[in-house]
């Protein structure tokens, strides 16, 4: 069972992760929509409905989900991958349809770094707190892969603090650097909630 609830918390880390990064987008967007061209701002407006629905759909799906096992999430992930593949194509299409508006890119950029972190944060602090369960003996694994976890967030902090305080740089750049991240967030995520499952018997 504790297994089990392992997987499942790799699962909806993974899916909270898209979640924060969701809302950080669309918190930055709606922050400075008033000072978008008149000329850009009804495809920018359509756009934006187009990105909180699929938040909304994104969610829903997570939320049905919530208290499933492990098959019924492989399933959903593959339909939340295609999701989360949709928010950032309309994201990258509004950030054209805006046009070169830097301190928008830079907003943006900086609001989902923050929400990268934060996540880094949370799945470690989630991990320290199910490793408390398990006995001493067992716990090597664990304390090896939180350990090589808070390295790689350092790393990705390291990364995204540098293009941070860069200057301008192109939304291509920026998303490069955020999906280098969100890709070292999902390999710590797998390999400390895999270490969490090998170290509780089955029938716990």
């Amino acid at each position: 069972m504790a297994a089990e609830q392992s997987s499942m918390h790799f699962y909806l880390n993974w899916a909270k992760e898209r979640i924060d990064e969701m809302d950080a987008t669309l918190a930055s967007l709606e922050a400075k929509a008033t000072q978008l061209q008149a000329d850009c701002k009804p495809k920018a407006n359509q756009l934006m409905e187009e990105l909180q629905e699929l938040r909304s759909e994104f969610q829903a799906v997570v939320k049905k989900h919530a208290d499933a096992g492990e098959a019924a999430w492989q399933r959903a992930r593959t339909q939340l991958e295609a999701s989360w593949n949709d928010f950032e194509a309309r994201l990258k299409t509004y950030i054209d349809t805006v046009g070169p508006q830097v301190e928008q890119q830079q907003a943006t950029f900086r609001s989902l770094a923050d929400a990268q972190l934060k996540a880094w944060r949370k799945t470690a602090d989630n991990l320290r707190e199910a490793a408390a369960t398990v006995t001493a003996a067992r716990r090597v694994e664990i304390d090896a892969a939180l350990k090589h976890m808070k390295a790689d967030a350092s790393e990705a902090e390291a990364r995204l603090q540098k293009l941070k305080q860069a200057g301008s740089e192109s939304w291509s750049a920026f998303g490069a650097a955020l999906a280098e991240s969100r890709k070292a967030f999902d390999r710590a995520n797998q390999a400390a909630w895999d270490a969490l499952k090998r170290a509780v018997p089955p029938n716990a």
